[in-house]
């Protein structure tokens, strides 16, 4: 099924952190296609689980007393964002292949059926 195309517009909404703000746009005006909107917002679902992520465990690492527990909650940061920008390029090349640009798991609880 190739009926998704290279827009440029679905390529922006999910650029990390950056490409949030024109995905609320787009959801906060309530109009574009259906293809635009669910990719709206499955972009800001993970910018906002991923913020939500960061800061606790940024917070958590550098208020934990021992060392090791804070060297462990910051890996852990690091290894959220990575998978922050991982999946959104993963999407970003779905997307440019003209493929449908959804997660396993994730995208199913974003649908409006």
């Amino acid at each position: 099924m190739k009926d998704h195309s290279r827009s440029p517009q679905l390529i922006l909404y999910l650029i990390p952190i950056f490409g949030t703000l024109p995905a609320v746009w787009t959801l906060c005006r309530k109009n574009g296609t259906p293809q635009q909107r669910a990719v709206s917002r499955l972009s800001v679902m993970l910018a906002l689980s991923w913020f939500l992520a960061y800061s606790l465990l940024g917070a958590g690492g550098s208020l934990t007393p021992s060392t090791i527990w804070s060297l462990r909650l910051l890996y852990l940061d690091g290894l959220i964002t990575s998978g922050y920008f991982i999946s959104c390029l993963v999407l970003l090349i779905r997307i440019w292949q003209g493929k449908s640009p959804k997660l396993p798991g994730i995208s199913p609880l974003l649908s409006n059926h």
